[in-house]
């Protein structure tokens, strides 16, 4: 009698092609590496301890700036800005309105930038697609307003092409309506970010450096949290140091966190209490 489940076999071929397609899935996800914040409170919550490379990742915002995305596009930036040492840092935008000289004030290496306007959502996703998949590259950036599970599967075939790493940054039309968040996502990590008080140096007045709060709302292996971020090296030009051949050299991450006591809220004020003349 002859065995039906054999190689031969179409149960055999579809075991087969199954085992296959797991291989060239576990193969495509090889280990890229993590990008450390160098705080525990932040890497503890992150898979090896640090931002999955070779991913893409999601970053939205809160309030108007689901609109204007200043908050969300200026951590993007420091965030990524470690990455620029590795290659080109392609931005795809929808609105020409992103300022290159405020991503350098943020510590970001201008010379490593590269500006591309996209049309339409669908336009924006296939310049991501492609930026990804190009030598040279090490993070792509990429304002659109949604991003479906069919696309992010696309996004993240094509880190894994290549190793770059993919930014999203959620952005909604001015004055336009909002679209309904997809119910999943092929995202590595979802990152919802609002501006957040700045606090001058001890002793001197004016403004300080950028604070964000961040809240890490989804982390594929990892855990949520959220935290008061700070921007180390704002305003700081050149803090990038270069050596001879103009190759960037490794720095500490330019985002930090705030102190738990700068992060507290103030004791309720108590009552006066008037006394009788």
């Amino acid at each position: 009698m002859s065995d039906f489940r054999g190689p031969g076999s179409r149960a055999g071929r579809l075991a087969a092609a199954r085992a296959q397609i797991a291989a060239i899935e576990a193969g495509g996800r090889a280990d890229l590496g993590v990008l450390p914040f160098g705080e525990a409170a932040v890497d503890g919550c992150l898979p090896g301890g640090g931002l999955p490379l070779g991913r893409w990742h999601e970053v939205g915002g809160m309030g108007m700036e689901t609109e204007t995305a200043a908050a969300p596009a200026a951590f993007t930036a420091l965030v990524a800005a470690p990455l620029a040492r590795r290659g080109e840092v392609v931005w795809v935008l929808r609105r020409d309105d992103l300022w290159a000289p405020g991503l350098a004030g943020l510590g970001f290496p201008p010379e490593r930038l590269i500006q591309v306007c996209a049309r339409d959502e669908a336009e924006a996703l296939s310049v991501m697609e492609d930026a990804l998949s190009t030598v040279g590259v090490a993070a792509v950036v990429g304002e659109v307003e949604a991003c479906d599970l069919t696309a992010g599967r696309r996004l993240q075939l094509a880190c894994e092409k290549r190793g770059a790493t993919g930014f999203l940054i959620r952005r909604q039309p001015y004055g336009g309506q909002a679209r309904r968040e997809a119910t999943g996502s092929a995202a590595a990590t979802r990152w919802r970010i609002a501006s957040a008080p700045s606090e001058p140096p001890a002793g001197e007045f004016g403004l300080g450096a950028p604070r964000f709060r961040a809240e890490l709302e989804r982390c594929r292996g990892g855990r949520t949290g959220a935290w008061l971020m700070e921007a180390a090296q704002a305003y700081e030009f050149g803090a990038y140091p270069q050596n001879p051949s103009g190759e960037i050299t490794d720095v500490a991450h330019p985002l930090r966190l705030v102190a738990d006591l700068g992060d507290r809220q103030l004791a309720p004020a108590q009552p006066v209490r008037r006394t009788a003349a």
